[in-house]
């Protein structure tokens, strides 16, 4: 049946309008990058209401609330604003949206109070402190929130999750149960849900009450699900529940940009859909409209071997350009300088820095172009976290530095303290003043007076600063920042980043990074001069502070997805930096990591420069020979240009 109102076959192309207009029963759309899936699932809706569908029977699922109200928004303006409003919102949104009226069912009164992250935490700690484990080496609230988290999205046990996680830490993982089995206890007392729990509990209601279950398949006619690809087992499971066995459910996604599994997502739900759903129908939406044809042929060529997967091919719509370029360079710095004075040539031709991006796989690796536009004053943004020597872990083990240059630095002497256990800003202040208001740590007499005022509980962190302390001047540290960083990382920094920080594997690999970059400078003072230069000409240079918003962008590839820009340029494409080791070691396959790739292309629209260096600086000075990524190894050569610059 065609719509009266909306020219579909004139407004969308042949493989969009399949979709939009396919049959009733469970469908699969596999969206490509570039090829409109946003605008499809508007026209289904659309189409979906003209053929008299009732709005309030079809519920959309998406993981943004905004996402979902400019969908719907969009879809009514297509039909009629008169109509009514379908369901929408992201899966939290939905499940505590049904949760509201049924949470008795589950033992929840209906006015049960949702935890926001600080009322989470709070609630943690409480826990923690009355089981007496604040004094012993334990992880910080936000670091056990994001376990328990994890644990809940992938259905796995947090005693195993809690194992591997802390595996080389003096850690308890009984103790760690213990918090865990409390926690849970109090929200129930409480009757409060954390985030985690509302799907957990939207899931347990639809399980457990076949009545309610049947109450909601009848209520939701059509269901929609946008970025499917990116769904753990809870929200797929629910969905599969709400849908029933021949639903009317139709998903849209990518299985070529699913990349985050380290957050919980399963891309095997988009895979075993198919299976899942016998008889359902499969629509792939491939004709791109943001790059060119080189940028396409690249990436067709990057994913096409990849295992377990909907095979596929871009076609492109725009005309031909130009070839992407693969730059072969030294090392860190000369792929910096190669990508300023790209810049600065793209601008001459009629580019806009906005218009441009700097992708990576991992924060560290934009150290160096950090470094190059601020010495350079070339306005920038992270998209993807603050600064580098900004950076909360970076500031921590530098602090020790900033002690030993100047003793008299009340600023780094209550830094390093607030690391300690039992030391908040009062106790730091008040063994500040009784020192004399400085600490010079290379003298024997000031240790052992410092180490005397210190509570028991911040000894061994004591220890270990005092063991680097005394070797100062026999070991020379003064001319070796990084061997500075390097022990008190090893030696204290290291367990407490795993206990403090959910994300401590990466904070670990900056300060590696920073650890290597402190070998281009004969000593701390240097180190540290070089530090406070780069900062303030960050701040100067911060487009934030001023009416301009024409800066080049930084982002991890990651924060990248669902964007676009004129010109792509990707960081250190070496094995190793991308693919990341420490991911393909965990995993066992390079599969995600492919993919990652695979995304990171089909952000460009016009050019795309991938930069290989083959050398990279190690913490004794010396330089480590890289080999190129094995995603571009897999690539034939006649799909780039290249530009060699060494």
């Amino acid at each position: 049946m065609q719509g009266e109102g909306i020219q579909y076959e004139r407004e969308l192309n042949e493989e969009q309008l399949a979709a939009v207009t396919a049959p009733d029963g469970p469908v699969l759309v596999i969206a490509a990058a570039g090829t409109g899936k946003t605008r499809t699932l508007i026209y289904r809706v659309a189409w979906l209401v003209e053929r008299g569908i009732d709005p309030r029977n079809i519920l959309l699922l998406t993981f943004t609330n905004k996402a979902a109200h400019e969908m719907l928004d969009r879809a009514r303006d297509l039909v009629s604003h008169s109509v009514s409003k379908p369901w929408g919102g992201t899966f939290h949104h939905m499940a505590n949206r049904i949760l509201r009226r049924h949470a008795e069912a589950l033992g929840y009164k209906n006015d049960y109070t949702i935890l926001d992250q600080d009322d989470a935490r709070s609630l943690v700690k409480t826990c923690t402190q009355e089981l007496r484990l604040k004094d012993k080496h334990f992880p910080k609230p936000d670091v056990l929130l994001s376990l328990y988290g994890y644990a809940a999205s992938t259905e796995r046990p947090v005693e195993g999750l809690a194992a591997q996680r802390f595996e080389h830490t003096p850690i308890d993982v009984d103790d760690i149960l213990k918090v865990h089995t409390a926690y849970e206890q109090r929200k129930r007392r409480l009757n409060a849900m954390d985030f985690d729990d509302l799907l957990v509990n939207g899931l347990r209601l639809f399980q457990n009450h076949p009545d309610l279950l049947e109450q909601y398949r009848q209520r939701f006619v059509h269901t929609l699900v946008d970025e499917y690809q990116d769904t753990n087992i809870i929200q797929s499971s629910w969905v599969d529940l709400i849908a029933g066995p021949g639903g009317n459910l139709l998903v849209v996604g990518d299985d070529f940009q699913s990349i985050y599994s380290w957050r919980g997502a399963n891309f095997r739900n988009i895979l075993s859909f198919p299976e899942r759903y016998p008889g359902s129908r499969m629509y792939k939406l491939v004709t791109n409209y943001r790059s060119v044809p080189e940028i396409l042929g690249m990436a067709n060529a990057c994913i096409a071997g990849n295992p377990e997967q909907f095979q596929k091919t871009l076609k492109a719509v725009r005309e031909s350009y130009r070839k992407p370029i693969l730059a072969q360079l030294r090392d860190g710095r000369e792929q910096a300088g190669f990508i300023l004075d790209r810049v600065r040539a793209l601008c001459a031709e009629g580019y806009r820095m906005s218009e441009m991006v700097v992708l990576y796989r991992s924060h560290f690796h934009a150290l160096e172009i950090q470094l190059e536009l601020a010495q350079q004053g070339m306005p920038y943004i992270i998209t993807s976290g603050v600064r580098f020597f900004e950076q909360a872990h970076i500031k921590d083990v530098t602090t020790l530095l900033r002690l030993f240059s100047n003793p008299g630095d009340e600023l780094a002497f209550q830094r390093l303290l607030s690391l300690w256990p039992r030391i908040g800003q009062k106790t730091a202040v008040k063994i500040w003043n009784a020192l004399g208001r400085r600490c010079d740590l290379r003298k024997e007499a000031t240790r052992s007076r410092l180490g005397e005022m210190i509570p028991a509980a911040a000894r061994e962190a004591w220890n270990a600063v005092d063991l680097i302390a005394s070797d100062f001047d026999k070991h020379e540290l003064a001319n070796d920042p990084g061997e500075v960083v390097h022990r008190f990382t090893k030696t204290f920094y290291e367990v407490y980043a795993k206990e403090t920080y959910e994300n401590a594997d990466r904070r670990l690999e900056d300060i590696d990074e920073l650890i290597n970059y402190t070998s281009r400078f004969e000593t701390i003072d240097a180190f540290l001069n070089e530090v406070a230069l780069m900062t303030n000409l960050d701040a100067e240079a911060d487009p934030m502070a001023g009416d301009t918003d024409d800066a080049l962008r930084l982002s991890t590839v990651h924060q990248a997805k669902g964007l676009e820009w004129k010109v792509v340029f990707v960081l250190w494409m070496a094995d190793g930096m991308f693919p990341s080791s420490r991911s393909v070691n965990e995993t066992g396959e390079d599969a995600e990591e492919r993919r990652l790739f695979y995304v990171a292309i089909t952000r460009a629209k016009d050019e795309l420069y991938l930069c290989v260096p083959r050398m990279r600086r190690t913490r004794d000075g010396g330089m480590n020979f890289l080999t190129p990524s094995r995603f571009i190894a897999e690539l034939d050569p006649k799909l780039m240009e290249q530009a060699r610059v060494f």
